[in-house]
């Protein structure tokens, strides 16, 4: 059997601590401390703890030159197996092929190493925010307040910096107007369904290619409403439609050329159930009209971008520029929307078939017609979203 180290590894010092009743009673101070080593690996997503054999093996192969098991010290040997089943260590055997294609395929798809890390060990599969802020008890800002203690001030004086120089108040225009009542909504009226129209208008402003340039035939450039670098626009846009009219409800992808929907299958169990395992239990959300759900192709943005340490940070920069075109769009029309990255990237991937190695779900938003009534708290001091209640006598 050959092997060779997988292409990215990271390894990662930890201290876990415990409480440690005997200590304390011997007159310690009751805190047990365990320093354990683990392995970061994107390709396998995994986080293992290693010793100081595996640590030795992992640090003596090459990622790049295949090796004979034979050739290694019985030592390394033994401890070879765990690292194989693990993915840190890949080999030519057929049984372990389908991690050396994972490898294979973080490889060729010119990730810089630490974004392609963060990237897979981010993601999360199954989580309830709801339930995590319950069971934390920081359900509301006063309960935050009391559990994290004060958070940094909301506006700061540099300490280098001098007085300073007032500036003249602009005079308000529509542009102001608009941006006044530009509120994140978590009050949707579902018994209200969305116009096709409206549909329409906010994916064409907001994902549709306004222009191309074609440099050659397999070359283009893309113009949209929004920046993106180097002017590749790798956000793909899919849609999770819940109530528009003449629009049957399930997940759909937007084509930005054709200003077009295409249906994709259903993804599995009731699509309110999706919604709501999609956005990580938040209710609010859920219930948008429309979640357009961003999901860029990283190898189009890698294409030029090669091992890029800011390539990743462009990519999350453009998902937040579409989002807040999406923002004004929808306050424009009447509509509310939202922008979330608590999500769990897994189940929507699959839903759509995407490799989250060259692709893959990185927020969602959400639109459609505000509620009437506040159920969920908004937040919205400058009362243009909300009509804010008289003061008391």
């Amino acid at each position: 059997m050959r092997v060779r180290r997988c292409k990215v590894l990271y390894l990662e010092p930890r201290e876990e601590v415990a409480f440690d009743l005997q200590d304390l009673l011997a007159g310690g101070d009751g805190v047990a401390r365990q320093r354990r080593w683990f392995a970061l690996a994107p390709h396998s997503r995994g986080q293992v703890p290693v010793d100081a054999a595996a640590r030795d093996v992992l640090g003596g192969l090459s990622p790049e030159r295949w090796v004979e098991e034979e050739m290694l010290s019985p030592a390394q040997r033994e401890a070879l197996p765990a690292l194989v089943e693990a993915g840190l260590v890949v080999c030519d055997e057929p049984a372990h092929a389908a991690m050396l294609a994972r490898d294979e395929a973080l490889r060729a798809a010119h990730w810089h190493p630490l974004a392609a890390t963060a990237h897979a060990l981010t993601r999360w599969n199954g989580v309830d925010t709801t339930e995590a802020m319950r069971n934390t008890g920081t359900q509301t800002a006063p309960e935050l307040r009391q559990v994290l203690g004060p958070p940094p001030p909301e506006a700061i004086v540099p300490p280098r910096a001098g007085a300073p120089l007032p500036l003249p108040v602009p005079e308000a225009t529509g542009f102001d107007a608009l941006l006044r009542r530009r509120a994140t909504c978590r009050n949707f009226d579902r018994g209200r369904p969305l116009p096709m129209e409206e549909l329409s208008r906010l994916l064409h402003r907001v994902f549709a290619a306004q222009g191309t340039v074609r440099v050659t035939g397999d070359t283009v450039f893309l113009k949209k409403n929004s920046p993106s670098g180097g002017g590749l626009h790798p956000v793909e846009a899919y849609l999770l439609v819940q109530q528009v009219e003449g629009l049957d409800a399930g997940l759909y992808h937007y084509d930005p050329l054709a200003h077009a929907l295409r249906p994709l299958p259903a993804p599995p169990g009731s699509l309110d159930g999706f919604a709501l395992q999609a956005v990580a239990g938040q209710t609010w959300f859920a219930q948008a009209h429309v979640l357009a759900i961003l999901a860029p192709r990283y190898a189009r943005n890698f294409w030029k971008y090669r091992q890029h340490a800011k390539a990743h940070r462009a990519v999350v920069l453009e998902a937040g520029h579409l989002s807040q075109t999406l923002y004004l769009a929808a306050t424009e029309a009447g509509l509310a929307a939202y922008v979330t990255c608590a999500i769990n990237e897994d189940c929507l991937d699959e839903a759509l078939g995407l490799d989250p190695v060259n692709e893959g779900v990185l927020a969602v938003c959400g639109f459609g017609w505000r509620g009437q009534v506040m159920e969920t708290m908004e937040l919205d001091p400058l009362g243009a979203a909300w009509q804010v209640p008289p003061p008391p006598n």
